[in-house]
């Protein structure tokens, strides 16, 4: 296959920049907000609205599909070539709450060009970067003379993200045949900086718990009984305290247990990005760094397992002294997972180490409201390889690679599908995802359309399916 001619595709872009950018603003008026019932009629508007653009676009199939929540989006286009492999689009189509008395320059839900940026409730997460797909396919589509794509194109474009994807992975399951694909581009992350495009190879995962610790039926006098018999908010703070060892490493027997390590080229990649600790500090609002000795900042945040604890709580907390010991105390901890652990053996881990903590006495109850798995894609993989070349193509200069140290659904697609991940993403860090004044970088926003437009021709020619 020959690959698509850059000046071509940069020709067609610039053509049709402008009726993009309109469409774009169109979609972004909808206030498809998951997390307010109030707003669930604008989250159904925002995929009609969608449905109707990809119709447009001229996919064959497109359909809304219905959850036990909000409605995802489903377009399927087959190239037609016996060789070529599937590819899975993910997205969404649902965006944070938003209100100019938050602290917004603008209407959030009316789109504002200022210079070089556009700024709007969902500019950047997500809708901006589902969007450029369309024109990117478009663009493919004129440069090559195709009437079909280069690869069988699917797009799942969910409504639930940002409330958590609480009926994701049940579509998924439901659906499966119909999603089934050799490959998964999501498109809802970004890149380092605005100089700097990196590809994500990974997302780590996430099991959070509740300990809820019960000693006295009531609070009781600490003079009377303190001392002689276990403190609750006493064996919360042991178990706190007890999360790491004098090396930051998470203390639970078991919890490393396959872990996949970082390989010695990820390290010197990660090393390669123009990390300004500085900066780092003042975005994390902290005041020095402190993790798990020897890794660096990003390698922890990206690469390695953690133990966190989200809140302890327990006694009187009141003005003045009330000399007591309580009948409860309360921990939240949190524990993000990398590739090559199971989950359910962490949480196994967590429930012995729990139960071997806590003295008799103390009744407890552990739970664990939720689960995200950790995903990884290897450098070497030709789907990601040629995910780089698109990248490397659209902006003309190397292209790093970073990792993503939250959480998300494509763990979710990588299981149930079996099939491997790649991230495409443009957005910027000053992008202010889940912020007041959400922009996207419109230079940014045209150089996605062109990956896009890239990459659908290096998948076919570079990963043909076997």
């Amino acid at each position: 296959m020959t690959k698509t001619p850059d000046s071509v595709v940069r020709s067609y872009i610039d053509l049709h920049r402008a009726e993009f950018l309109s469409d774009l603003a169109d979609w972004l008026r909808i206030p498809s907000v998951s997390a307010d019932p109030a707003r669930a009629g604008d989250v159904r508007r925002s995929a009609e609205w969608l449905a109707a653009k990809l119709r447009e676009t001229g996919f064959p199939v497109v359909e809304v599909w219905e959850t036990e929540g909000l409605p995802a989006v489903f377009a399927e286009w087959p190239s037609g070539d016996d060789a070529a492999p599937t590819v899975l689009v993910y997205g969404h189509h649902d965006v944070q709450p938003a209100a100019k008395e938050d602290g917004w320059a603008t209407d959030p839900f009316e789109p504002a060009v200022v210079g070089e940026r556009l700024y709007a409730r969902g500019a950047a997460d997500d809708k901006g970067q589902v969007f450029f797909h369309t024109l990117g396919l478009r663009a493919h589509l004129a440069a090559t003379g195709r009437t079909a794509p280069a690869v069988n194109l699917k797009l799942l474009i969910e409504g639930e993200e940002e409330s958590g994807s609480p009926h994701f992975e049940a579509l998924v399951r439901r659906e499966a045949g119909r999603l089934a694909t050799d490959l998964v581009v999501v498109s809802d992350t970004g890149m380092w900086n605005e100089t700097t495009p990196t590809v994500c190879t990974g997302m780590r995962g996430l099991a959070d718990a509740q300990i809820d610790l019960y000693g006295p039926d009531t609070d009781i006098h600490s003079g009377s009984f303190g001392g002689a018999v276990p403190n609750p908010a006493g064996v919360a703070a042991e178990l706190a305290a007890g999360l790491h060892d004098e090396d930051r490493r998470v203390a639970i027997p078991g919890f490393y247990d396959g872990v996949v390590e970082l390989t010695e080229r990820e390290r010197e990649l990660f090393a390669a990005l123009p990390f300004d600790r500085d900066q780092w500090l003042k975005t994390a609002k902290s005041y020095d760094t402190r993790g798990e000795a020897g890794y660096s900042v990003l390698e922890r945040v990206w690469a390695r397992p953690t133990a966190e604890v989200n809140g302890i709580w327990g006694g009187y907390t009141g003005p003045g002294g009330k000399t007591i010991v309580p009948a409860d105390a309360h921990l939240k901890l949190s524990f993000r997972l990398v590739a090559g652990q199971d989950v359910e053996a962490v949480r196994q881990a967590v429930r012995e180490w729990v139960a071997a903590k806590v003295p008799a006495g103390i009744r407890y109850e552990l739970v664990f409201p939720g689960v995200t798995r950790p995903c990884l894609t290897p450098l070497d993989h030709p789907a990601l390889q040629a995910t780089v070349r698109a990248m490397s193509r659209a902006f003309e200069q190397e292209v790093l690679y970073t990792r993503e140290g939250g959480s998300g659904p494509a763990a979710d697609l990588q299981d149930v599908l079996g099939a491997p991940v790649v991230f495409l993403g443009i957005s910027v860090p000053s992008d202010g995802w889940h912020s007041v004044d959400e922009k996207v970088e419109l230079p940014l926003l045209a150089k996605g359309v062109e990956t896009a437009a890239y990459l659908w021709g290096e998948l076919a020619e570079s990963w043909p399916r076997a």
